[in-house]
């Protein structure tokens, strides 16, 4: 029961941190692409929603198919966890961009080479995207937790 609790305050406490982070990683974006912000600035944020994204797959993968909540069975038959999937998917997808970039941008600066914020707009829009599509995940996840179904 302990550990059903310790991976479910973590998980929660990462959809929060990371959420966070990358509304943080979106406004040092636009920082950047204003003149008053950093490239490190931006590699920090980034750094700590990786790290959140990673805890919150691992965790909720635990949670969902590892018998630490209601059952594998569960989870595949409700529309809302589907939906939170989806998602989640959709984050992935959108974060190969500034993924790829960013991996560019740790090369160059550890080679003493400016970084190209070419895209930074581009990526702060897209960070704030993928903070809306978390807290469509949480609106998921409430309603998974109270039983909702439809149909």
């Amino acid at each position: 029961m302990l550990t059903h609790w310790l991976l479910a305050a973590v998980h929660l406490l990462a959809f929060g941190l990371g959420l966070w982070a990358v509304l943080m990683r979106g406004m040092n974006f636009r920082r950047l692409t204003a003149g008053t912000g950093e490239a490190r600035s931006v590699l920090i944020s980034d750094n700590v929603w990786g790290i959140c994204a990673l805890v919150l797959l691992v965790t909720g993968g635990m949670r969902a198919f590892d018998g630490y909540e209601k059952g594998t069975d569960y989870y595949l038959h409700q529309p809302l966890f589907h939906l939170k999937m989806t998602l989640l998917v959709l984050i992935l997808l959108l974060e190969v961009a500034p993924m790829v970039t960013l991996i560019k941008w740790r090369v160059a600066l550890a080679r003493g080479k400016p970084v190209d914020i070419g895209r930074a707009k581009l990526f702060a829009g897209i960070s704030h995207v993928e903070a809306l599509l978390m807290m469509l995940m949480v609106i998921a996840a409430t309603g998974m937790a109270r039983g909702i179904t439809f149909g």
